[in-house]
This record gives structure tokens, C-alpha cells and sequence, in this order.
């Protein structure tokens, strides 16, 4: 029977920052490049939600779609596994291992070295007593059994078995759990799982003792090698790969727990000084057993990278998954007793605990908070709403079995109360649908003889559709999901008001939901790229310093995305060169236009009418072939010059107005996208409200005074990413890849940012930058699109056009004509409301006028008066003031209006005195009514209105109220 006391290396007791640094620093001796976490949004990835695994920064290297200058790599990568089909969040708190953030140490091999050698490094720093030093005893590993045509895993057997490890020790399983594919096509292969047994103490049944492979609380996975030897085929076919891969992942918090001798993840020091800021926020004892606590733990790192990483909450998408993790960890912040903002303040915890690993924390913790604290402050609004829509929920959710039902009816409990008892007696065992309406009449007579004859049938009615007070899961779902309602709250609600909980529905709502997003996220599978372009060298870009590349060979021809030899005049092409001076779209700028020509530097070869890189480094030119072309022909590569340079020039004024926005509105500010082309740009940012026109004038002033100084534009190539980003203090787009070596590019001590793009020489080049305007992208990030050059003159010379007219249609010596015209039109809005009112008045006289006598128009129905009256041209606001007015002149009576509305539509509004509404109602008037003028209406049983679409009918419909009123009497 095994313990789990402290299994590492010479008792040593392994923090989780230690362990981190020893996993990346084993493989850099073993020939590993370090490289650095990449950003939780997936970067050009449309297949993910969020980072959810190591090898995700590495995806188009193992798909040929990118080269990088390394074929080992070693990380610790930042992951989120929160929402589409990688979705823990429900489970996080209440078991030992699950968590929203986490982080995946591994080691990958690109096409290098394989199977025998990934084994050989993964024993040795989890068994060798200089590494982890785990115990061999306490360990299993896992192989392919081979399954659907995939044969068994034979080589992984022997490997493990050369390393020592016993054979009644590995173990096999099928496709589902030992073999791993990247998507429905592409690499993919089997793998091998290293599992350590936690003990006896960690059983799932408490003092059972089960073998491996039947208790998975006991026996925990830390390692996953994953031996990429197949491409899957459209066809479903495997075919080896050339240069097979190794994708490895070992989860951090389930390994500090291993070392640290402890059965839970919360338990280990990633989590407890984390836990313990929670229970001093919210006031309770510290306790690591706490789900609450390991909620708001837990949720405080989801969501503080998240936010570091550019997600904002939101009601879709990534926003919206980060959304619900605040939101849950501030509800049980609630369940503890703390009702006022606290989960602000765990940013600063999450950045104390990790800003050794990750130093970008440092910056954005204050950015993180301020988000956090808003969004806790817009949850507390939302919580009352949604308490009081629960409210009516429920209140809605009552059947004829409860007094409450009756209640909303304006009855007394006096004859609430036994009706219920009645009716809940009289419905006891019985199919309602074998009750005839006589007998629910006597039984409510014989309850109470206070009811007329209109309750009776509304009871009757209600009692057809539905017996049982139940709120309904769906609407709760909607509570659920829209306010944050927690569940448990909802049935106690429910329990407390004496009606039952529909937890099927609930719970099948969620199941559609949950549906839904991992649909919504399943993207498609991302495909490898055509060997046309993947097996091609690097293009050389030589565009930064000149537009023109003399003699570049034809490398590659594309046509209809198959690769050609050669190809005629006429014909579309994409088409690959060792150099190239064409920028190609990357980093939100298009790619170059312009022309080849021929090796003679005479004649146009080909159009180019844009430049992308369908494989990292592998320039495309987009063209219409003038002339023939084959493979191995030189040309000539000549870029538009006027279109590179307005393009250069947007670009550089894109950084200009990332540093001026920065200075105006705050340093949260960070670059959320951008799009810059000859004749605009587009600049995405993070920031959480609208931006006054007075601030835009200053950050347009800014810009301005830095074109004015005509600053020299820096561009240092080739600088480590570290150095770029820590000592240059450079910014870098959210989302986007950055190799080890970055382009920096610097605006005197004004901006500083990682930009591979094209820039001006100085920023007096660019001439003058015109703001166009600002406006709304998603919750919390915000647009502003500019102009500069000739396109910011041509927006001068259209606004001077613009301030003539205005100066001729309202002159003024004092006032500039912006304010003269907005005087104007404000004098004239004020004049149209007056005038407004009066028509409203007169039209208002003139039809109390025609009525004024119209009481004694009234026809007798049964001893009931009926009053019919046309009103055109009036809102129904006045409609209902007038059939006021008439009711109380009648005394006793019903009142009809009919009118005609804008756009030949027709308003109808009955009105019921209350003494006869126990005998009609003004919804059944009104509804039988409005069908002949092509309608339809309903509304209380003292005001009720409808629409309709046949003015023409108004008269007829208006004649008919009495035989309407003499059919519901009799």
C-alpha cells in the first residue's frame, strides 16, 4: 500500500516556479530553443477558442506552414480550457485537478528527433535523482493498442521496456485514449501517457485499493507524449510522414502536486497563497477545502491573463467566456458573504505570485483591475434586475393549485385560499382532461361564492393548460444565463414560493447551449499547406530598402491551387520568387501592387495585383500573366510607388495614433487590430467607453506636432524578443506571433512597437493626419479610422465645402459656422416641438369636441351602454386619455375608438367600466373587433387594444361593438 509522501528528487521540496524552470532548463541542455509562452488568443487560428495546449503556437510548423530557424523547442505555455469543446468551468472547485487557466510544460521536435529519444528524455527528468527524482515504483505509462486498421504501438512497447519499466506496468488503449489527431485531417499519431500513483489516501472510494486503469482520482496522468508519425487524408487514409514530430504536454499543477507530496492541485503553492487572498477578501477562514475559494483562485488567473492577453467581457465569443469565469468567481465572492467588489484586487495577487514567469503581468495588472472592478460593479446592477425577473418568473409560474394564482387575480386570500385547496383537491390523481367543466364550477362554488362568472372560466381555462405552480427550466436557463442567477438560488426561490423547479428542462437548455458553443467554435479543420508552397525556400525580402529586385527567379507557379511548370498569357497565377521586393499582407497591412518585368527590364510580364504568404516566409505574388511564364525564368519585381508610398505613410501614422491615444485616454490603451491600406487606415484599441470630440481633437493635435517636428523613424532589425519588449519597452499586437529575433521600429522617444511593416524615413513625410472618426467594435474595444497625405487634403477641401454652405445658410460675424449652423438647427428642433404640441392640442380639442355629446349616443345592449366613436389622427396616448374621459361620463358603459393611423394602418381601444368587466371583457371586444379591419388585439379586462391594416373598415368594425358586446352576454 503506497503513501504520498514527498516523491522528489532527495526529498526536495519543489516549488512550482522551480519546477517550471527545471523543465525548460533539462531540455535547453538537450539541445531545446526556450521559447517563450505564447498569448491565450490564438493567433490566425479560427479552429480555437483560446491557447488551449502547448503545441498550438507551433500548429503551422507541424502543418509546413511556417519555418522557424530551430527543430527543438522547449515551453511553459499560458493554456485556457473554458468554453467551445474544450470546456472545464463547471467542474473547476469541485474536483482535485480541473481549472479553467493552467499551464502545459513541453518539449517539441520538429521533423528532429523521434520516439526513442522523446521516451529517453522523459524517463530521465522524472526518474534521475539530478531532475524530479519520482519514484519508478509509483509510476505507469501508456501505449497504442492499435485499433480501426492502426497497428499497435510496438516500438513505444519496447522503448519503455529498454528504459526499465516493467511490462505489467504499461498498459494499452484504443483511439480514444492513446491516439491524438490535430483535426479531422493533418498529423496525427499515437501517444504515450506517464501516470503516478498518488496512494491509497487518494483512492475515489476511500480506503479501496484498486489497480491502474480503474480509479482515476489514484492514478493521475502528468505526461502525454504524442509521436506524430501519420497525415490523416480526406479519404480518412494514414500515410507516414516524412519527417514524423514530437507534441509533448505536462500539466504544471498536476506535477507540483506530485513533488509536493499533496493530493490536490489547490493544495500546492501555485494556488494557496492565491486562496488565501481570497478568504481575507471575502472575510471567512482559510480553508483549502473551500470550493468557493478555489473558485475565485482559480478564476482569478483565468481571468487576469485573459485580460492581459486583450479579451474584455462581453455578451460573444471570447468575451463572453471570460465573462461568465469573472461573473462565477464574483457569485461565490456573494455565497462567502462578500457583496461588494473584491475580485479587482486578486489581479494583484495573481501578478505577485507570477510575474517571475511572465513580466508582462507587471504592466497590465493596473489595466486588469480596472476591468475587473467595472465588470463587478455591472454584475451587481445586473443581479438586482435579475432578482426581480425572477421575481415575476416566478409569479408567472403559478397554477389554480396555488393561492398565489388567485392573488393575481385581485381576490382575497378569503377566497383565494380554499379555491386552491378546492381545485388542488379536485385535480388529486385524476387526468384533468376526464373533468367536465360543470364539475370545476361546483367545485369552485362550493369553495367560494364570491366569483363571477368570467374568473370561473379564466380558472377553467388555466386548468386546461397547465395544473402544476412550475417555474420553467427554460426561462431559468435564461435568468441563468443573461443575469447570473445561480441555480441552487433559483430552487430555493422556487421552494420557498411552494412551486416545483423544472431541473429537466434546466438542465436540457443548457445542453442546446452548450451545443451551440462548441458549434459555434468548431471552425474548420485547418489543412496543411499545398506542397506547391510548402516544400519552397524562404523568399528574401529585400522591400525595405528598395522598391525594385533586378533578376528574381521563378520558383514556383500556382494556378487554381495546383502547381504549374509554366503558364500563358492571360492567365491568373500566384507566383513564387527568391527575392521579392513586394511587401506581403502581414501585421494589418496589405500587401504591395505593381508589376514584373522581364529579364531585358523592358517588358511588362505581369500585373501583381497583391503579395501574401500562404507559408510563413513564402511570398506569393498575386498576377495576371501578360506574357508567358515558366519555372526557372527571371524577372524583374517593380512596386507601385505611389502605392507604397501612401500605404508607408498610414502605417507610420498608425503608430503616431497608438502612442497619441495612450497619452490622451491612458496606458490601458493597447492595439486590438489595424488595417492600413494607400488610402485610409483603421485602428482597433481596448478601452471601455466613447471618445469625447474634444479628446479626439487632441489626439489628432498630437499626432499633428509629431509630423510637424518631422521625427527620423528608427528601424532596428533582428533584436531578441526579449530585449525588444523589456529594455526597448517596445508594444506588441495582441494575438499576433513574433519569432525569437524582432523588427523594432522607433519614433524618437515618442513610440516604440514591434512592426514588420513599411514606414516612412521621418514622420514629416506623411504630411498631415485627419481623424475621420470614432465608434464602437465590441464591448470594450473601440475604432478610429484616419486619413493622411492627399487623402487628409481632400477631407480639408470636402470639410471647407462643408463650412460655406454652412456660413451661407446660417451667417454669423460672432459665431464660427459649425456653431452658427448647430445654433440654427437647435432653433428650428425647438420650433418643430412647439409646433408639435400644438397640433397635438388641437387635434386633441377637436376630437373631445365631436364626442362631447357623445355620451348620449350610447346604444343599450342588455342593459349595458355601448359607445362607438371615430377618431382619426389621434396617438394612441390620446386614445386612452379620450376613452378615459368617455368611460366617466358614461358611468357604467364600454367605449369603443377607432381611428386611422399613419401609413393606412388603424388603432382600436376599448375601454370597460370596472363594474362590467366581471360580465365582458375589453381584450375579447377588442379582439373580435379588430379582425374586420385585417387586425388582432387583447390587454386587461377594463383596457384593451388592437391593430389593423384596412382603414377603409373602420366604420363597419366601429357598428359592430353592440353585436360584439350582445354575443359575449348571452
Amino acid at each position: 500500500m503506497l503513501s504520498s509522501t514527498n516523491p522528489g528528487s532527495r526529498s526536495k521540496k519543489w516549488s512550482g516556479s522551480e519546477i517550471r524552470e527545471a523543465f525548460l532548463r533539462f531540455f535547453e541542455t538537450k539541445g531545446h530553443r526556450r521559447v517563450h509562452s505564447s498569448s491565450l488568443v490564438p493567433a490566425n487560428d479560427p479552429t480555437l477558442l483560446f491557447t488551449n495546449a502547448g503545441m498550438n503556437q507551433f500548429k503551422d510548423v507541424f502543418l509546413g506552414l511556417e519555418r522557424r530557424d530551430y527543430s527543438r523547442a522547449t515551453t511553459s505555455q499560458k493554456c485556457v480550457r473554458a468554453g467551445g469543446k474544450h470546456n472545464d468551468l463547471e467542474n473547476v472547485g469541485f474536483t482535485r485537478r480541473h481549472h479553467t487557466f493552467f499551464e502545459m510544460l513541453g518539449n517539441f521536435s520538429f521533423g528532429d528527433y523521434f520516439k526513442a529519444d522523446a521516451i529517453a528524455y522523459a524517463w530521465e527528468l522524472v526518474t534521475s535523482h539530478e531532475w524530479f527524482g519520482i519514484p519508478k515504483d509509483r509510476l505507469y505509462v501508456t501505449i497504442f493498442k492499435g485499433e480501426n486498421g492502426v497497428p499497435r504501438d510496438e516500438e513505444a512497447y519496447n522503448l519503455w521496456l529498454g528504459q526499465g519499466v516493467p511490462a505489467d506496468r504499461i498498459h494499452e488503449y484504443g483511439m480514444k485514449d492513446n491516439f491524438w489527431q490535430m483535426g479531422d485531417t493533418g498529423p496525427c499519431g499515437p501517444c504515450s501517457e506517464i501516470f503516478y500513483d498518488m496512494g491509497i489516501e487518494a483512492a475515489e472510494t476511500p480506503g479501496v485499493d484498486k489497480p491502474f486503469g480503474q480509479d482515476e482520482a489514484r492514478y493521475v496522468e502528468i505526461w502525454n507524449l504524442v509521436f506524430m508519425q501519420f497525415d490523416r487524408n480526406a479519404q480518412g487514409e494514414l500515410n507516414l510522414l516524412p519527417k514524423p514530430s514530437i507534441d509533448t504536454g505536462m500539466g504544471l499543477e498536476r506535477t507540483a502536486a506530485v513533488l509536493q507530496g499533496v493530493v490536490s492541485n489547490f493544495e500546492t503553492d501555485l494556488f494557496t497563497p492565491l486562496i488565501a487572498r481570497a478568504a481575507e477578501l471575502t472575510g471567512v477562514k482559510n480553508d483549502l477545502g473551500n470550493a468557493s475559494l478555489r473558485i475565485i483562485a482559480d478564476h482569478a488567473r483565468a481571468s487576469t491573463f485573459l485580460i492581459g492577453d486583450g479579451v474584455l467581457p462581453s455578451n460573444e465569443g471570447r468575451g463572453y467566456v471570460l465573462r461568465k469565469i469573472l461573473r462565477r468567481g464574483i457569485r461565490h465572492g456573494r455565497l462567502l458573504g462578500q457583496e461588494k467588489p473584491f475580485m479587482f484586487q486578486m489581479a494583484y495577487a495573481v501578478r505577485d505570485e507570477m510575474q517571475g514567469a511572465y513580466p508582462e503581468l507587471k504592466e497590465s495588472a493596473d489595466r486588469v483591475a480596472k476591468v475587473v472592478e467595472a465588470e463587478e460593479r455591472q454584475f451587481a446592477r445586473v443581479l438586482e434586475v435579475g432578482d426581480r425577473q425572477l421575481g415575476q418568473a416566478i409569479a408567472k409560474s403559478f397554477g389554480p393549485t396555488h393561492p398565489s394564482y388567485y392573488r393575481r387575480m385581485n381576490l382575497k386570500d378569503s377566497v383565494a385560499i380554499p379555491v386552491a385547496a378546492a381545485i388542488a383537491e379536485l385535480v388529486r390523481n385524476r387526468d384533468v382532461s376526464t373533468i367536465s367543466d360543470q364539475e370545476i364550477w361546483q367545485t369552485i362554488d362550493a369553495a367560494s361564492d364570491a366569483l363571477g362568472p368570467a374568473p370561473k372560466w379564466v380558472i377553467m381555462d388555466s386548468l386546461r393548460k397547465r395544473v402544476a405552480s412550475i417555474l420553467d427550466g427554460r426561462v431559468a436557463f435564461h435568468l441563468y444565463e443573461t443575469y447570473g442567477l445561480p441555480l441552487d438560488f433559483m430552487m430555493d426561490a422556487a421552494r420557498d414560493a411552494g412551486i416545483h423547479f423544472d431541473l429537466e428542462g434546466f438542465e436540457q437548455a443548457r445542453a442546446e447551449e452548450q451545443a451551440r458553443a462548441r458549434a459555434s467554435w468548431k471552425g474548420g479543420s485547418q489543412k496543411s499547406a499545398s506542397p506547391a508552397f510548402r516544400d519552397l525556400p524562404k523568399t528574401e525580402f529585400e522591400g525595405y530598402r528598395q522598391l525594385r529586385v533586378d533578376g528574381a527567379e521563378v520558383l514556383a507557379i500556382v494556378k487554381d491551387g495546383q502547381g504549374v511548370p509554366a503558364a500563358a498569357a492571360g492567365d491568373t497565377v500566384e507566383i513564387v520568387l527568391d527575392r521579392t521586393s513586394f511587401y506581403a499582407d502581414s501585421g494589418g497591412q496589405i500587401g504591395d501592387t505593381g508589376w514584373l518585368y522581364s529579364d531585358d527590364h523592358n517588358s511588362v510580364i505581369a500585373d501583381v495585383s497583391g503579395c501574401t504568404k500562404p507559408v510563413q516566409g513564402v511570398f506569393a505574388h498575386r498576377a495576371i500573366l501578360r506574357q508567358p511564364l515558366a519555372i526557372g525564368d527571371k524577372v524583374d519585381t517593380v512596386v507601385d510607388a505611389n502605392f507604397r508610398s501612401a500605404t508607408r505613410r498610414n502605417h507610420t501614422a498608425t503608430h503616431l495614433l497608438h502612442a497619441a491615444l495612450r497619452e490622451v485616454l491612458g496606458k490601458h490603451v493597447k492595439q486590438a487590430g489595424s488595417l492600413v491600406e494607400p488610402n485610409r487606415l483603421r485602428f482597433d484599441f481596448s478601452h471601455f467607453a466613447s471618445i469625447a470630440d474634444e479628446e479626439l481633437q487632441d489626439i489628432e493635435d498630437i499626432i499633428n506636432k509629431q509630423t510637424l517636428r518631422n521625427t527620423r523613424v528608427e528601424t532596428l532589425e533582428d533584436v531578441p524578443i526579449d530585449v525588444a519588449v523589456n529594455e526597448y519597452h517596445a508594444m506588441a499586437l495582441f494575438g499576433e506571433k513574433y519569432g525569437e529575433k524582432v523588427r523594432v521600429v522607433r519614433i524618437g522617444d515618442f513610440s516604440t512597437e514591434l512592426c514588420g511593416g513599411t514606414h516612412t524615413g521621418a514622420t514629416g513625410e506623411i504630411g498631415v493626419v485627419k481623424l475621420l472618426g470614432e465608434g464602437s467594435v465590441s464591448s470594450g474595444v473601440r475604432r478610429v479610422e484616419a486619413v493622411t497625405g492627399l487623402g487628409a487634403l481632400s477631407e480639408f477641401r470636402r470639410d471647407y465645402q462643408v463650412a460655406q454652405l454652412a456660413a451661407q445658410v446660417a451667417p454669423s460675424a460672432e459665431l464660427t459656422p459649425a456653431e452658427a449652423l448647430r445654433q440654427r438647427i437647435a432653433a428650428q428642433e425647438d420650433e418643430l416641438k412647439k409646433l408639435r404640441r400644438e397640433l397635438d392640442e388641437a387635434r386633441m380639442k377637436s376630437a373631445a369636441s365631436r364626442v362631447s355629446g357623445a355620451a348620449d349616443q350610447a346604444i343599450d345592449v342588455s342593459g349595458i351602454k355601448v359607445l362607438a366613436q371615430r377618431v382619426d389622427n389621434l396617438d394612441r396616448g390620446q386614445m386612452r386619455t379620450l376613452v378615459d374621459n368617455l368611460r366617466n361620463k358614461l358611468g357604467s358603459g364600454v367605449v369603443v375608438l377607432g381611428g386611422a393611423q399613419d401609413e393606412g394602418k388603424v388603432a382600436l381601444i376599448v375601454g370597460v367600466t370596472k363594474d362590467l368587466t366581471g360580465k365582458v371583457q375589453a381584450g375579447k371586444i377588442v379582439g373580435q373587433i379588430a379582425k374586420l379591419v385585417g387586425g388582432s388585439g387583447g390587454g386587461r379586462p377594463d383596457m384593451a387594444e388592437a391593430g389593423g391594416k384596412d382603414a377603409s373598415q373602420i366604420d363597419a368594425a366601429l357598428r359592430s361593438a353592440p353585436q360584439v358586446v350582445q354575443g359575449l352576454l348571452s
